[in-house]
């Protein structure tokens, strides 16, 4: 059976990526190869790697789209935290961009949205399972 390994996002400069998701969200740094072309982060069971450009074409010879910080991509990374408001203004005073202030959903989840200087579109929310679910109306108690 397959199982997510790791995220990759092609990225202009893979240490200045890195250094701002350490600080922005408080990862930890697994490594970046001694090349500077490729680095990942601790975030659990699934990494989330950052490969450069050059990397990317190296791979993938028929091309690919760059991410860019003039439109939103059509994906996200999504963090839980525990305070939105709290993890929003940090990862703001780190260097992210303010695309949405946070929300409160239908659903009861608290969600904003930033961005890095690569143009990644990052999503903060309160964990769903704490907003959703309840011992008296959920199937996992």
């Amino acid at each position: 059976m397959n199982h997510l390994g790791t995220i990759i996002f092609y990225v202009e400069n893979v240490e200045k990526t890195i250094e701002f998701f350490e600080k922005a969200f408080g990862l930890r740094r697994l490594f970046i190869d001694p090349s500077g072309s490729y680095g990942q982060l601790e975030t659990g069971s699934t990494a989330l790697g950052f490969a450069s450009f050059e990397l990317a074409s190296q791979n993938l010879p028929q091309g690919y789209r760059k991410i860019t910080p003039k439109e939103l991509p059509g994906c996200e990374i999504s963090f839980t935290a525990r305070d939105v408001h709290r993890s929003l203004n940090h990862a703001v005073k780190a260097g992210a961009e303010l695309i949405a202030s946070p929300e409160e959903k239908p659903w009861g989840q608290t969600v904003a949205y930033v961005r890095d200087s690569n143009g990644i579109l990052i999503e903060i929310a309160s964990d769903m399972m704490a907003t959703t679910c309840s011992k008296d109306s959920c199937c996992c108690h």
